[in-house]
């Protein structure tokens, strides 16, 4: 399949796949689930959820322990990482394609995405966005690496595949009826919980 950007192709094919193992533990389910009972313990009820760029599902695994009736979606562009997907959530559920490529106008209370728009090429930005936008019905969860300024860093020996800044700043200020409620940061040498410095942002839509 011929993709629009180079990072789509990237986690598309093998290296996203190499991804999957480096990614999948009991303690990362641990961490994510400190994180989801943090990160959203202004919320709600959040009787369903969507991931953009959900992986192998580690964080709704944590999720589903915290909401067991939660109904959740995913969207994953590796094939590899969907199929996995599709062994915890009903594979209607699971969306193999880009993010740039989803066209649904469903609405979620939760809508999630952590560790992804920091691999999204920045003049694709705000198709991703848009498409978050779009799919809140209630709140948008962002957990990113964070720069004040726009800057690309080298991720794994690779080039223009790693993009760090204010990304709530740039989703409020594109949607201005999202309310930032809540936010903070996770240190990747926490001693009981540790999250790869994840700064991440809870937004209501008013």
């Amino acid at each position: 399949m011929k993709y629009k950007t180079e990072q789509e192709s990237f986690w598309a094919g093998d290296f996203g796949s190499q991804y999957i193992s480096r990614n999948v533990s009991a303690e990362i389910i641990a961490s994510n689930l400190a994180f989801f009972s943090r990160a959203l313990s202004k919320t709600a009820s959040i009787k369903n959820c969507i991931e953009f760029g959900a992986n192998v599902g580690m964080n709704l695994r944590a999720l589903a322990l915290l909401f067991p009736n939660q109904e959740q979606h995913a969207i994953e562009i590796n094939e590899t990482a969907a199929r996995e997907l599709e062994r915890i959530i009903p594979p209607e559920n699971v969306f193999n394609e880009s993010i740039l490529e989803y066209s649904q106008d469903k609405k979620y209370d939760l809508v999630l995405i952590k560790g992804v728009c920091i691999h999204i090429h920045p003049e694709s930005l705000n198709e991703v966005y848009d498409r978050l936008y779009i799919a809140t019905g209630k709140y948008l969860l962002v957990g990113e690496y964070f720069n004040p300024t726009p800057v690309s860093i080298p991720y794994r020996g690779h080039e223009d595949r790693l993009f760090k800044r204010d990304f709530c700043r740039e989703i409020m200020l594109r949607y201005p009826d999202l309310e930032l409620i809540d936010y903070g940061f996770i240190y990747r040498y926490d001693p009981k919980f540790p999250d790869d410095d994840i700064t991440w942002f809870l937004m209501e839509k008013k």
